[in-house]
């Protein structure tokens, strides 16, 4: 079961008028908002444990196809995740994703020859009512901890040119794809270096010199070590979303998931426990009804490219379970932001308050939260 406790509600008015323009030109019928044609994309989500019950997830702000032809793109002021105290507070405080900018070559946490970028993050409704999503960009996982001078001496992985688009084109044709460019994975010797990633199942390396996300107690990082499975998403359930993230009668995604398994160690080098932690990077999905055909006229685009206007429609960053937030952390619960006719959460100043501890009964609370390759 899943409960909110509202402290405020405040809509600042005066925001409202600078989105009519793009409403007022939305000339089709809109689509139907719970069972109709949809599309999310979300740049980069965590959880943190093996058990999803007991654990937590941090999602970055998620894009949710209009109602009507248009585009939610997530904004570029999110460079990185953790973006902010509160999230680096969920995160554990040692690992951190780039998302593709960087200010300039000094602070690259990417090998050289990997320019700065804007990431593109899309979802999108075609004008023939198709729903279509897009994420690319290039991304590095870093562990802090190590310590070392320059960004790029903590980077244990790499996705160079990493791109994941669906589309919905109807119930016999859909299309998921997740490609890469190239990948980089600092390995058992500690170096920094291009592996070949299968064209199916997952890249797995092991013995990593990478730490947990978060502090261990009795933790020595020199002892411990972790190993990292990259593969393409393949199901729905391997998202990591918001309950108001939904499928359909016919649905399909797309993204790269990273998992990796902590296995932390004291100066001794005694086995302490297992650390479990999941990343999706450009996580997409499209879904349509069983009976769904597009309209006569446009065709579609791959991803976001639409001649129509950008209808921000986007669930803010939040945190999910167990890994309680702040208290002083007023940002809008996940699954509360997912509106259809075009508002932004954040841009309306609307503060929902303080969450409670999850329950010992596994209530949730929507609050803070050598190179060798396999088939899967």
């Amino acid at each position: 079961m899943t409960r909110f406790v509202t402290k405020a509600a405040v809509a600042a008015l005066v925001a409202l008028p600078v989105l009519a323009p793009a409403a007022a030109a939305q000339t089709s019928q809109a689509v139907d908002e719970k069972t109709g044609p949809v599309s999310f994309a979300n740049v980069a989500s965590v959880r943190l444990g093996g058990d999803p019950q007991h654990g937590g997830a941090l999602i970055t702000e998620t894009q949710r196809s209009p109602l009507s032809p248009g585009q939610s793109q997530l904004g570029t002021d999110r460079v990185a995740v953790p973006k902010n105290d509160s999230e680096r507070a969920t995160f554990g405080g040692n690992y951190e994703i780039d998302l593709g900018k960087y200010d300039n070559a000094r602070v690259s946490p990417y090998p050289q020859g990997i320019a700065s970028r804007d990431h593109q993050v899309i979802a999108a409704l075609q004008p023939n009512d198709v729903p279509t999503a897009v994420a690319e960009t290039n991304y590095a996982l870093r562990d802090n901890a190590r310590g070392e001078d320059q960004p790029v001496e903590n980077t244990m992985l790499v996705l160079e040119g990493a791109r994941s688009a669906v589309a919905c084109e109807g119930p016999g044709k859909i299309t998921g794809t997740s490609s890469v460019a190239r990948v980089w994975v600092r390995g058992e010797d500690d170096q920094l270096r291009q592996v070949a990633m299968p064209a199916s199942g997952s890249l797995s390396v092991t013995n990593l010199k990478m730490g947990a996300p978060g502090a261990v107690p009795q933790a020595d990082h020199g002892t411990t070590r972790t190993d990292l499975v990259l593969s393409r998403v393949t199901g729905f359930d391997q998202l990591i979303k918001q309950d108001g993230w939904r499928s359909g009668d016919v649905t399909t995604q797309a993204g790269w998931r990273v998992q990796l398994t902590t296995h932390a160690r004291d100066a001794k080098n005694t086995q302490l426990q297992d650390v479990q932690t999941t990343i999706v990077l450009g996580g997409v999905s499209c879904s349509i009804p069983k009976s769904f055909v597009p309209v006569a006229g446009n065709g579609t685009g791959s991803g976001g490219t639409v001649q129509q206007p950008s209808v921000p429609t986007e669930v803010p960053a939040g945190y999910l379970g167990a890994a309680a937030a702040p208290a002083d952390d007023l940002r809008v619960p996940l699954g509360l932001g997912l509106l259809g006719g075009g508002l932004v959460f954040g841009a309306l100043a609307i503060v929902l308050g303080r969450r409670r501890a999850v329950r010992s009964r596994g209530e949730i609370v929507l609050g803070s939260r050598a190179a060798r390759t396999r088939g899967e």
